[in-house]
């Protein structure tokens, strides 16, 4: 197999990094989570949605027009790790109760969630 041939395969067979990521306030204590199989892809598509206008979640999207990207911090807060040798392909059970987690920590430390 040439070069070129093995390096599509890699890329066909790489999963792409998996977990939650949070969209956070930086004046209120307020915040979003959300769980992907995604992480990059899924950042990427929220900030330029934000960016554009057209972000699902109404109250998010209102404060971050009122404040702009520097208002809000998104960050990665946990990858979920799978073994390389594993076929499963459908992680969203596990994403979910991953998210359930990170709400009842971050609910602790007093952050609210922004209301669809």
């Amino acid at each position: 197999m040439d070069r070129k041939k093995e390096l599509k395969e890699i890329y066909k067979n790489t999963k792409p990094d998996m977990g939650i990521y949070i969209v956070r306030s930086n004046t209120k204590e307020k915040c979003h989570i959300e769980g992907t199989e995604d992480l990059k892809g899924t950042m990427n598509s929220a900030r330029f949605k934000l960016n554009s206008g057209n972000y699902p979640n109404r109250e998010l999207q209102e404060d971050w027009n009122k404040k702009g990207p520097s208002g809000f911090t998104m960050e990665i807060l946990e990858n979920l790790e799978c073994p390389e040798d594993e076929i499963k392909d459908d992680y969203k059970e596990e994403l979910t109760i991953l998210k359930m987690i990170w709400e009842e920590k971050l609910s602790k430390r007093g952050l609210e969630f922004y209301k669809r």
